[in-house]
């Protein structure tokens, strides 16, 4: 859609519109296909280049009389083979130009130049504008001096006004044109720079994602089967997603199952349907997920944990694209693209005749291995960003922050769980922070908090070989240590928790030579 209003502030166009008003008499307006006047001519206090345009604007119903004749001129403009015609006005006798503004063979509006006369015109043909005028409205003297100011055009003066008009016309098309190329290109960009941290709903910058990308952006254009490998919780099923969503078959379904949720009998009917009567219970047909994924894409997660005989009908379905749904004795076409993914070592299984090797080969075109997380340091800021984010979206509250050493504390596990014990732990520590803008430390799980740090009293060891006194001092002094981590250093915090007063505490924290602000002088 043209932006009109960038089109008044260009300089060659508002350069011909003081030419068309020097020369001509006459005003330069934009119109849309729906109607409206989009140049400035309906401000308040707008300077009129003609006289006759400023009168009849100032009459009771003087925007309607122009708004039939902008009416009429857009109806003929998008019907007419010419792009620039002569239209006759509300007024008879005054006249204007209009040129037609097309992007990408669509009628988008018009250039009009508004109002003037045939040097034909006689004296009795300008009374009866001035009659018109005075019936409208306007005061006789008004309506004279109006049509006094109407320019009369030869000819020539006409041929060369069409000329400038389908000029600016021109003009408002280019630059249409250039501002959406360059409007593309941005977002081309925008795209390059942002596979660089995400691709679909996947989210990383580090090198693994980034060959994840690559490879998933050279397969876009594939049918070919894809088989994900990785670790539970990486996001087998988002890169499933991205696949199909990126490719030809986008428009149709997409549908996961997890093979491991069914027993065999189950995922036969899940997969391939079942007719009426098949076992106890098929009171009716029912549509396995093959046949509703037709055209479209099935995910099957944990293809490791299927058994040997339904490695079998599913080899058929790739290879032959056929299927019988349990009960039939008709075998049914489909065409289904086929995504597989599992956690298990499929060579292994192959090497104990637990997983066809010609299954393998027909689903593992395409390798995708997805990274576990702590392969990934560099994407746990990235995610806790966009988790923190959603989440707080979700809550309706405001966006919240980690302090320093909560991110530390996150950035120092080592994820077991992954993208998903990610999330969770997210979730979590959003909806323990209530209203507070700053998730600390000790909103964290224990597994977490207590991961890699101070291993604690209980693993250091207490020096028994000196007096009892020293002991407990060496005690106290590591208690108070590690509580000041654990609280952040929240004095009043910790002295509840120790069963002291704040006073003693600081006392304590002084003696020790734990305080922190302290310690930074001394460094």
């Amino acid at each position: 859609m043209i932006n009109w209003k960038e089109m008044s502030d260009l300089h060659v166009i508002s350069k011909l519109e003081h030419i068309l008003g020097k020369w001509f008499g006459v005003e330069m307006l934009f119109t849309d296909i729906h109607y409206k006047i989009q140049s400035r001519h309906l401000e308040k206090n707008y300077g009129h280049q003609s006289h006759f345009m400023k009168i009849q604007m100032s009459l009771n119903f003087g925007y309607e009389y122009l708004g039939q004749d902008i009416e009429r001129m857009t109806d003929e403009l998008m019907e007419a083979t010419s792009g620039t015609k002569i239209f006759e006005s509300f007024f008879p006798g005054v006249k204007y130009l209009a040129s037609r503004v097309v992007v990408d063979g669509e009628y988008q509006g018009a250039v009009l130049a508004f109002p003037w006369l045939d040097n034909s015109v006689t004296a009795a043909e300008l009374d009866i504008i001035v009659q018109k005028m005075v019936e409208c409205g306007a005061n006789v003297e008004d309506a004279k001096s109006a049509v006094k100011h109407l320019k009369k055009m030869s000819p020539s003066e006409v041929e060369y006004l069409h000329e400038l008009v389908e000029l600016v016309s021109g003009e408002i098309v280019t630059f249409h044109e250039e501002i959406t190329k360059r409007e593309q290109r941005i977002q081309e960009l925008n795209s390059e720079l942002g596979d660089k941290y995400r691709y679909h709903t996947m989210i990383g910058k580090s090198k693994g994602m980034q060959q994840i990308y690559r490879l998933l952006e050279k397969i876009k254009n594939s049918d070919s089967s894809v088989f994900i490998q990785g670790e539970n919780g990486t996001g087998k099923e988002l890169v499933a997603k991205a696949i199909h969503f990126y490719s030809p078959r986008k428009d149709n379904m997409f549908l996961a199952v997890n093979c491991s949720a069914f027993n065999d009998n189950l995922l036969d009917s899940e997969l391939f349907g079942h007719v009426k009567g098949a076992f106890t219970g098929a009171i009716k047909d029912k549509k396995g997920l093959f046949e509703m994924a037709h055209g479209g894409t099935l995910f099957l997660d944990e293809i490791g944990d299927t058994s040997l005989s339904m490695q079998v009908k599913l080899l058929r379905v790739l290879q032959e694209g056929t299927f019988l749904p349990v009960g039939a004795a008709t075998p049914r076409k489909v065409d289904v693209r086929i995504i597989a993914a599992t956690n298990r070592n499929l060579k292994e299984m192959m090497a104990k005749s637990e997983f066809r090797e010609d299954l393998f080969y027909r689903i593992n075109v395409i390798n995708v291995n997805l990274p576990p997380l702590r392969e990934r340091a560099e994407d746990i800021s990235l995610l806790i960003d966009h988790f923190m984010e959603m989440r707080c979206a979700e809550s309706g509250q405001a966006s919240k922050m980690l302090s320093k050493k909560t991110l530390e504390k996150l950035l120092d596990y080592p994820w077991p769980g992954n993208v998903r014990e990610l999330e969770n732990e997210i979730e979590r520590v959003v909806v323990l922070a209530g209203p507070d803008k700053t998730i600390t430390p000790d909103l964290l799980s224990a597994r977490i908090f207590e991961h890699g740090g101070d291993p604690g009293v209980a693993n250091k060891g207490i020096n028994t070989g000196g007096s009892l006194k020293d002991a407990l001092e060496e005690l106290e002094a590591m208690m108070i240590k590690d509580g000041l981590k654990r609280c952040n250093f929240n004095k009043s915090k910790l002295a509840k928790e120790l069963g002291i007063s704040r006073a003693s505490l600081i006392m304590k924290v002084d003696r020790y030579g734990l305080d922190k602000r302290k310690k930074a002088i001394g460094e």
